[in-house]
């Protein structure tokens, strides 16, 4: 077969870049997700080293993540989610976590939640903004949940609508001057991500944090919690080492503002 007859082949994908270091000329975090635990599965290694550090880290999440038990009524899992919320967070050095309160498993992107994030943005006046992957799906191509998909999308607008004084002017009505200083959006467990903060330092504190989802943990795998979670976050911040230098690390998606 001459070159010209042979059938054309796909070329051959792009090199993968090295993952950049996070910035770290900041001090105010605010990270926003939509369940108790997406932090925990994301970027908790990350929180331990910026806290220890003597970075200002707080949570605010979306739901109480209510309907995440199937053994659980809404009503009970709830309050014990959120128990587990706040010692998770404790883990790690951070000492606020605030609720919004809409429904687990039916997050509704539009203005409520942009308005509410907003809100949040106002009063915590982060440099700083974390969220959980908003794509479609993960990197192994399996889908993601329509409450991920809406909070990480409205964390992406609500960084601007915090600014701008004429978009949900009622926040100034109640005393929340706008805030233009969001410099990036992080965005954790991006299919995409294109920076990373060493994850060795704060290993230890993230299997602390994951462990204190016990009653989560439990109903969702037979494995033994410890060695679960141990096995979980060591193949998760090993996944994207080999383009950061060799370290394990928590990967982002960055978005600069």
């Amino acid at each position: 077969m001459s070159p010209a007859s042979r059938p054309p082949t796909d070329p051959a994908p792009p090199p993968l870049l090295p993952l950049l270091p996070l910035p770290d000329d900041w001090q105010r975090a605010l990270a926003v997700v939509a369940h108790p635990d997406d932090l925990e599965y994301g970027c908790s290694a990350a929180v331990a080293a910026w806290t220890a550090a003597g970075r200002d880290v707080t949570y605010v999440l979306a739901t109480r993540g209510e309907a995440g038990i199937d053994t659980l009524a809404p009503r009970d899992a709830g309050p014990l989610r959120e128990k587990e919320q706040l010692a998770s967070a404790a883990a790690v050095g951070v000492s606020t976590v605030e609720f919004l309160d809409h429904r687990d498993g039916v997050v509704e992107y539009g203005l409520g939640l942009r308005r509410d994030i907003a809100a949040a943005v106002r009063r915590h006046r982060p440099e700083l903004l974390i969220t959980l992957n908003h794509h479609a799906t993960w990197g192994q191509g399996a889908w993601n949940t329509p409450d991920h998909v809406a909070v990480g999308r409205a964390v992406l607008d609500a960084a601007a609508d915090a600014g701008n004084r004429w978009i949900f002017p009622e926040l100034g009505e109640q005393g929340l001057e706008p805030w233009n200083g969001v410099r990036w959006v992080a965005v954790a467990n991006s299919p995409a991500p294109t920076h990373a903060v060493p994850a060795a330092p704060g290993f230890e504190r993230a299997v602390d944090a994951l462990l204190a989802h016990r009653t989560y943990l439990e109903a969702l795998t037979d494995e033994e919690p410890e060695a679960y979670v141990r096995r979980f976050l060591t193949t998760t911040t090993r996944a994207h080492s080999t383009r950061f230098g060799g370290e394990p690390a928590a990967a982002f998606e960055l978005f600069a503002r």
